[in-house]
């Protein structure tokens, strides 16, 4: 079972969860830029979460199935069409052989996830298929692909009547279960430990003002442009000793614009840390689209608050104790809860087939 690339894509790649567990020897994750979409993508087509997804960004390749296989896109909107016909995202689908699979340009977001029924095959390297650019390993030659190359499928366990009666059972996810993608998303951010070496007026300011992602981005992360730049308290070295940094860190180097670090992100950095975009939160940043003054997407950043005790999507005021010695939690929406009922609410059986994979995390 093969693909066929006709057409690349501008960038197109194999990941699958990540690289975990060398970061202390200088090898970064890498993994999916949006992780939601790509586990989402694998459920629908009966994967394990880690198997190898194609993550396309921006504008996609053009590939010819030479079997029929089963099939989902998740993420952005890059108008999919099998044989011209359009195909809709977050659902399961049949391509038949010698079909063609095209994705253009992103109509909306940035980036969508290809998942296949029993999964790209794809070199191993460090315990992880994950493409990783800049070292040249993982996915296909450590690289994006390229015209001529073949996407090799692992024989998948379903039977052609067993995918045709399961793509006719098998709804669309729900928009309610899918991240809230948007042009200019807010993202919940948590300070970060060299947070107090800025003015309290730079730590307001990267909460009010909007940033837009400029051209000098990539998987490694986004460089964002405020309006104002972030200002040290006076005597602050501009570099500190180089610490650990994940996928979410906001690092401020001396021009004072942050940086967002995402998947393909270094292991340590030596700019101070103002904050930390929570992880539930990177896809949002994933589907923003880099560009010039005109053409760029913006983010914006807000404090993470705590959810109420009666955990309610809609209350998201801060839980505060009762008289009675903190046995009992208070909330604008007027609902008190023990905490054994709160302990019983978070564990309350998520409604959909997929269970926790596809739910958005708030």
């Amino acid at each position: 079972m093969v693909f066929d690339v006709i057409k690349p894509g501008l960038l197109s790649t194999l990941q699958d969860e990540g690289r975990f567990g060398h970061r202390k020897h200088g090898v970064i994750v890498s993994g999916p830029m949006d992780a939601f979409a790509h586990r989402t993508a694998n459920v629908l087509v009966g994967n394990p979460t880690g198997a190898a997804t194609l993550e396309m960004t921006w504008n996609g390749p053009l590939l010819i199935a030479r079997s029929d296989m089963l099939l989902a896109i998740c993420g952005g909107d890059l108008d999919a069409r099998v044989d011209g016909e359009p195909v809709q995202l977050w659902r399961p689908l049949v391509i038949r052989a010698g079909s063609t699979l095209e994705l253009k340009r992103a109509v909306q977001g940035c980036r969508a996830y290809l998942a296949v029924g029993g999964g790209f095959r794809a070199d191993e390297a460090l315990g992880s298929r994950s493409t990783f650019l800049r070292a040249g390993i993982g996915g296909l030659a450590g690289r994006g692909l390229q015209a001529g190359d073949r996407l090799v499928v692992h024989e998948p366990t379903w039977e052609p009547e067993a995918m045709q009666r399961y793509v006719r059972q098998t709804r669309a996810v729900s928009t309610r279960c899918r991240p809230p993608y948007a042009d200019e998303p807010t993202l919940r951010i948590v300070r970060g430990r060299e947070q107090r070496l800025f003015r309290e007026a730079s730590w307001a300011q990267l909460l009010e003002q909007a940033y837009a992602v400029t051209p000098q981005s990539d998987r490694m992360g986004f460089r964002l442009e405020g309006e104002a730049a972030l200002e040290r308290v006076d005597g602050v070295q501009t570099e500190q000793i180089s610490e650990a940094v994940a996928a979410g860190t906001l690092q401020v180097p001396p021009s004072g614009q942050p940086l967002l670090l995402l998947a393909d992100c270094q292991t340590t950095g030596g700019y101070p840390r103002i904050g930390h975009v929570i992880t539930a939160d990177l896809p949002l940043a994933a589907q923003v689209r880099p560009g010039g003054k005109r053409a760029s997407q913006k983010l914006r950043c807000r404090r993470r608050r705590k959810r109420c005790w009666c955990s309610s999507l809609s209350c998201g005021t801060w839980p505060r104790a009762s008289a009675r010695g903190g046995r009992t939690r208070g909330c604008r929406c007027r609902a008190g809860v023990s905490t054994r009922q709160k302990v019983s609410l978070s564990n309350r059986p998520i409604r959909s087939r997929v269970n926790k994979h596809m739910r958005w995390a708030y």
